[in-house]
């Protein structure tokens, strides 16, 4: 597994942190699902957005796991998915106007269903797995964020679908 390790701010607009979205963009491969989009649009060229605030330049304005299902039932896949929800009860409280965030569990269960074959997803948070072996998924990058101080480091997993 490769590791890297960056000193970079935190800022709740991740990808609005150039050495973040410039590394995040390096990692996507093919049709990529941002789906807590947030306001920042990446440098990919098939990016499809989703944030449940209407004021995100999005194309679809969906709670995470309704997305999903809507995926789903439509049959599309993403060859990359991104993964950067509010990484705790207080944070997605704050993003999200009091609305709490989908079971984080419970959509992973479903991400497998709309990501192709040998497929990735790159998530964001506080934990080195997320997606993890018992979904068919093993690691190949970990990304370290040291954001300095107190502050929590960022961990982002980089998971191969097998």
């Amino acid at each position: 597994m490769k590791f890297t390790y960056m000193k970079t701010p935190l800022h709740k607009m991740t990808f609005s942190i150039v050495k973040i979205r410039e590394w995040v963009e390096r990692e996507c491969e093919g049709k990529t699902l941002n789906l807590f989009a947030g306001e920042t649009k990446l440098n990919i060229p098939k990016e499809v957005r989703n944030d449940m605030r209407e004021e995100m330049p999005a194309h679809f304005h969906l709670e995470a796991l309704e997305f999903v299902k809507k995926a789903i039932k439509a049959k599309v896949k993403f060859q990359t998915i991104i993964l950067d929800p509010p990484y705790s009860y207080r944070k997605s409280m704050e993003m999200y106007d009091g609305a709490k965030a989908s079971s984080f569990n419970i959509l992973k269960g479903f991400l497998p269903e709309i990501l192709e074959a040998h497929g990735k997803v790159i998530t964001f948070g506080y934990h080195s797995i997320s997606m993890g072996e018992k979904r068919g998924f093993s690691q190949e990058h970990l990304l370290v964020m040291y954001h300095g101080g107190a502050i929590h480091d960022t961990l982002v997993i980089v998971e191969r679908r097998k």
